[in-house]
């Protein structure tokens, strides 16, 4: 409980402590990083099954051969980066709550 002083902190505000501990403030720009190249990723993927889905109804014009193998490429170079930071950033979370490992 919080003295009548101080305002209490909403549930879902961090405590304290995650703004002056380095190590949690980087887990936080990597955590930030790693969501906007996945959604940058996923995003490339559903442009290329859409182009592909195009150009299958449409005898498969240039364009959406094109699209479709940029976006595939695009995103088979981005993603695998922010799966595997974010399992990371997920696992020290844990492993900070006291949760351990897989092992």
């Amino acid at each position: 409980m919080a003295s009548p002083g101080s305002p209490a902190l909403p549930p879902d505000e961090p405590e304290p402590r995650a703004s002056t501990d380095p190590v949690l403030v980087r887990r936080a720009q990597v955590a930030r990083g790693v969501a906007i190249a996945s959604r940058v990723g996923y995003g490339l993927l559903l442009t290329a099954i859409v182009a592909f889905v195009i150009g299958a109804l449409s005898s498969f014009p240039g364009w959406t051969v094109t699209v479709t193998i940029v976006g595939l490429v695009a995103a088979c170079v981005i993603l695998p980066v922010p799966i595997v930071l974010g399992y990371g950033v997920r696992a020290a979370d844990r492993e900070d709550r006291g949760g351990g490992s897989f092992h």
